[in-house]
């Protein structure tokens, strides 16, 4: 089924009554959620009703029976704050979303949150609490939509074939995300997202134009959008228009301006800052309800929008079964494609083989950690057709060019995507893919431009998305570019992130383990934390105690150690060469890596305790105050508390303590043994 013909058969029942009847009853829905919230945004929902009504009643692909039909159309309330106008939809044309969730809006506990959450409520995509974070997902899908179509859609067979909707905002348009994601979305030239801007004019503190006056169809329309107009955004005919002429286009995304009235009906508030953000009043509803003529029982749904809007469904739910007979016929005709394409989830790696000779065996010599997850990423992606991303042109930095080609407006069949310099489009765009489903998504970048990214990240972390995040040039040893370049805090900041597994392995085979702890996770996002320069091959004790404990024995073994030195990544070498200092004094030392300090933390709360119960010297080139949370009060702790400096590596990090001698002392005070080192 093309979209063009996906198109309800029902328009004929759609009579101006009908519509003005349906209009009405979302106005007035989510009018009476925010006083019975006692909170809430209601301007949006009555401004926007009518873009909505008209998307949703004659163009929205979807079925309320299944909300995660693979090939259901996606749409995104990037403007999350009017939430109401979403849930009262999803109420309307029959999802599980009965009245009392309605009536429960921003309640704890409810279906019905501040701002749309996945997983929380059938029928949200993602979660769009953050301005800009629900386009940019959705470039994210509409991508995930052409990539999949290019390699599932075989032939005569078409399991791909959906669109994805955004309504945004003035907030929206004024995150800078959004720069960044119109021009990817622009240059990929992804024709199946339309954004319908829901342009009134009013932001919090008043008037839009008090602190933009952007051309906004001049905007989009230099990224490579195709751009409509519409002058008055409760002209269904109008609108009706623009939506068919974007689904008419396959070579470029459509930008929708519509015209709206913030707070439409409300008076004294409507088309000001007032409607925004606050209840409505019983008397202004009151009021409104006699403009419309509409009845004064709260909740109210007439009989004939009811009917309406089960009768569009029941055409959705006909859409799905006849998508579901092609994908049965399909999948019997490429079944290792329904297998490596999972189109309702995110796919799982079969198996972890072509990790193993890594792991086993890295190679001789010093190699930078980027250099071993370039090698493991590209052995994982020959058995994990599914695996696909890039980097914030860095590519050649973070090794993450894989076999399989480019992505381009010419080559969706390709698994390289250049992000450009837009890292936090990328994550949110790898947001998208994630939640899409049917893709595993990567992204990379320099550490220290984690910051750039935060926010999205925070949001895989609380959606639970199985995103990878490959960061290099991990510390001070970045070394002549300087403190700008330098990451201190950014390894701490990512460990506070609730959910995101933060892994910084210190040598080759760690690496490999650290990918395939990231590929099997995918239960959240993973972020591997990895080095510019080169380290040494450790040996030690088993890999696998990683995964049970965080940690492992680098050097030496647990009995007889008068101390341990416990560091990760690069710090673990330098730890060894401590440990060899230390011998030296007669000072037995255990070298252990900590490549997963929250599964340490978890090991030690829980009772189980794998290091010896002798002082240890916590080590890592960042800010200490994590490992101060877990050192005991004989141990010391070893960090960078301040900003570096430019110049060469080795210099730099000797400058700021990071050495041999300074970690050998540490543990020496600690057994009260220091002495000087000449």
């Amino acid at each position: 089924m093309t979209i063009a013909a996906s198109r309800t058969s029902n328009r004929e029942a759609l009579t101006d009554e009908i519509d003005r009847m349906a209009i009405s009853t979302i106005r007035f829905l989510a009018a009476d959620t925010v006083p019975s919230a006692n909170s809430g945004h209601p301007g949006l929902p009555l401004g926007a009703a009518p873009a909505a009504w008209t998307l949703w009643s004659r163009h929205l692909r979807h079925d309320p029976a299944d909300p995660r039909w693979p090939d259901r159309d996606r749409f995104v309330l990037s403007a999350g704050h009017g939430s109401a106008l979403q849930y009262v939809l999803l109420h309307l044309f029959g999802y599980d979303l009965p009245m009392s969730e309605l009536r429960q809006f921003r309640q704890l506990g409810s279906r019905t949150p501040g701002h749309p959450e996945h997983g929380q409520t059938p029928g949200v995509e993602t979660t769009t609490g953050p301005l800009g974070q629900g386009l940019a997902n959705a470039v994210g899908m509409a991508l995930a939509e052409r990539m999949l179509a290019a390699r599932c859609n075989v032939g005569e067979h078409c399991v791909v074939d959906h669109r994805t909707w955004v309504l945004a905002g003035d907030g929206d348009l004024m995150e800078g995300i959004s720069h960044e994601a119109a021009s990817l979305a622009g240059r990929l030239g992804l024709g199946r997202l339309t954004v319908m801007f829901d342009d009134n004019n009013v932001t919090i503190d008043g008037p839009a134009d008090l602190s933009c006056s952007d051309d906004a169809l001049g905007r989009f329309a230099a990224y490579g959008w195709h751009t409509l107009s519409v002058e008055d955004g409760n002209d269904i005919s109008a609108i009706d228009e623009a939506v068919a002429e974007a689904c008419d286009v396959e070579s470029a995304p459509t930008f929708i301006r519509l015209r709206t009235t913030i707070g439409y009906g409300a008076p004294g508030v409507e088309g000001t800052s007032k409607a925004h953000g606050s209840p409505l009043g019983a008397d202004t509803i009151a009021a409104m309800r006699r403009r419309f003529n509409w009845p004064e029982t709260p909740f109210f749904v007439p009989a004939d929008v009811t009917s309406i809007t089960r009768a569009l469904a029941a055409e959705g739910a006909e859409a799905r079964a006849d998508w579901i007979n092609r994908y049965a016929t399909w999948a019997a005709d490429h079944p290792q494609l329904a297998v490596d394409f999972p189109l309702d989830r995110v796919p799982a790696p079969a198996d972890m083989a072509a990790l193993r000779p890594l792991q086993k065996k890295p190679p001789a010599g010093k190699t930078a950690t980027r250099k071993a997850s370039g090698a493991a990423l590209n052995a994982l992606a020959g058995t994990y057709p599914a695996l696909i991303g890039g980097s914030a042109d860095l590519a050649g930095s973070t090794n993450t060019t894989i076999l399989g080609g480019d992505v381009s407006n010419q080559h969706y069949s390709g698994r390289t995507i250049h992000f450009g310099i837009r890292e936090h489009a990328m994550a949110a765009a790898l947001n998208g893919i994630a939640l899409h489903g049917g893709l595993r998504p990567f992204g990379s970048t320099f550490l220290v431009f984690s910051d750039y990214l935060r926010p999205a990240l925070r949001l895989s972390a609380l959606m639970r998305q199985p995103v990878i995040y490959i960061f290099t040039h991990d510390s001070v040893h970045v070394g002549e570019d300087g403190p700008t370049h330098q990451p201190i805090e950014h390894i701490e900041s990512l460990r506070l992130i609730p959910g995101l597994t933060v892994l910084r392995p210190a040598d080759a085979a760690e690496t490999a383990l650290a990918w395939e702890i990231a590929a099997t996770n995918t239960s959240g996002p993973t972020a591997l934390v990895l080095t510019r320069q080169n380290l040494p091959a450790l040996g030690g004790g088993p890999l696998a105690d990683i995964r049970d404990h965080g940690c492992r024995v680098a050097r030496g073994d647990a009995q007889g150690a008068d101390v341990v030195l416990a560091a990760s990544g690069s710090e673990v070498a330098l730890a060894i060469e401590a440990a060899d200092l230390l011998a030296d004094r007669g000072v037995a030392a255990t070298v252990v890596s900590v490549m997963w300090r929250e599964q340490l933390e978890e090991s030690l709360s829980s009772g189980r305790h794998p290091l010896p119960d002798v002082p240890v010297v916590w080590a890592e080139a960042g800010v200490p105050t994590g490992w101060r949370g877990i050192a005991g009060d004989r141990d010391q702790v070893i960090g960078v508390g301040r900003f570096g400096e430019s110049g060469p590596a080795a210099q730099v990090a000797a400058h700021l303590g990071l050495t041999p001698v300074a970690l050998a002392n540490a543990a020496l005070t600690t057994l009260r043994r220091a002495v000087s080192w000449g």
